[in-house]
């Protein structure tokens, strides 16, 4: 439920928590003395700092469209795939996580062969040659099916359900973040152009939605999604291959599930038709299915969502970050964090002291973001993790 709300700006700011760092309220107070801003500026348990638009954090604006508040990993989401599978034993588990690291590349590697054209999304206009999509495309072939590095995972778990469920954190890659760096830049020049009265330090350059750019923008942005579902499918399906292999099944998916947490979307909220920008927070309309991870050593959540209006209709993406990338590499013992993994029996990914910012111990408690939003979630299921594999 709401905790908190601020009026410090044009528009009030409504909190799922009453936890917000100094620079995510900053953020979000610049967000509400937008002179577009809609309603009301939404932020959801998981809030952390971002650039420009708090992680964690919802916002509707009238005609206009900001890259940063989108995010540079433009339809970046989780995949979860419930499997017919109640149980798989230890030695086939390390076989399946072997064979998953040698398949799906990790961090900045890509492919060393171009994937299948026919994977890739279908434009909805003939794709002009200054288009970043235009551009970006022979090199999208090569990271299709890849999973980037930071916070993207693919996690093995065991469900309340009691089944095995597979979970898949990834992005655009270094599509979206060309496209969101591409259209930024020229959100500024027009905004400085035009002397439109929003500090640039506040990294919230916006396009009018019927402008020229802002139809480009919006376009290569509904590409920059299909694609990031594309590259989570092409994944999804080489590592249920894979477990079919080990495992020596075949058919083992019950069902799929895709989720996106980074994008602007068109929809009537208050009998008003608006942009709704979701950076780090996922659509919670009544009956939608949420995918919720917390960090590489807790639950994850499977849920429905309850259409609450003063979320726009949304809820978090995630546990959120308690500490920074810096600070958690510099402040958390690596010892004490694989004892606390070692402990719960999960195969992990936490190997030396640059892994710390993605050690458990860096995110917030993620039963608490879950209990702080009962009002926009019903949670279905509690996945318990047994393999991460990260770049």
């Amino acid at each position: 439920m709401i905790k908190l709300v601020i009026n410090k700006g044009r528009i009030p700011i409504k909190l799922w928590t009453e936890k917000i760092e100094e620079g995510a309220l900053k953020q979000a107070i610049n967000l509400s003395n937008l002179p577009f801003a809609f309603s009301h500026i939404a932020i959801m348990p998981d809030v952390h700092e971002g650039f420009g638009m708090p992680i964690g954090a919802v916002a509707a604006f009238e005609d206009v469209v900001i890259p940063h508040a989108v995010g540079v990993d433009i339809g970046c989401g989780m995949h979860a795939i419930k499997t017919i599978l109640t149980e798989i034993d230890k030695r086939s588990l390390q076989a399946i996580v072997k064979l998953i690291k040698g398949t799906i590349p990790v961090g900045f590697e890509k492919h060393k062969t171009a994937q299948n054209k026919d994977l890739m999304p279908k434009q909805k206009s003939k794709l002009n040659r200054s288009f970043i999509c235009f551009k970006e495309y022979d090199n999208a072939l090569y990271s299709l099916g890849t999973l980037g590095g930071g916070n993207h995972f693919i996690e093995i778990q065991k469900g309340s359900d009691g089944f095995i469920w597979i979970m898949i954190h990834s992005g655009s890659r270094n599509l979206g973040k060309q496209i969101a760096d591409h259209y930024n830049n020229i959100a500024k020049k027009i905004n400085e152009k035009a002397g439109y009265p929003i500090p640039p330090s506040w990294e919230l350059a916006y396009l009018e939605t019927n402008s020229l750019e802002g139809q480009s923008y919006l376009e290569e942005m509904h590409f920059a999604i299909e694609y990031a579902k594309s590259n989570r499918k092409l994944m999804a399906n080489r590592i249920v291959d894979i477990f079919e292999m080990v495992l020596s099944k075949k058919d083992i998916v019950d069902k799929e599930y895709d989720v996106i947490h980074n994008y602007a979307s068109y929809e009537k909220h208050f009998s008003k038709k608006v942009w709704v920008h979701r950076k780090g927070a996922i659509r919670a309309f009544e009956g939608d299915i949420c995918i919720i991870p917390g960090s590489q050593g807790s639950k994850s959540y499977i849920a429905t969502g309850k259409g609450n209006p003063d979320s726009f209709k949304s809820s978090s993406h995630g546990a959120g970050r308690v500490l920074s990338r810096h600070k958690a590499r510099k402040n958390l013992s690596l010892t004490e964090e694989i004892k606390k993994l070692n402990k719960m029996g999960i195969i992990h990914s936490l190997k030396s002291k640059r892994d710390l910012d993605e050690a458990p111990s860096a995110y917030k408690d993620i039963s608490e973001v879950i209990n702080n939003q009962l009002d926009l979630i019903e949670p279905v299921v509690e996945l318990t993790p047994l393999a991460v594999i990260k770049g």
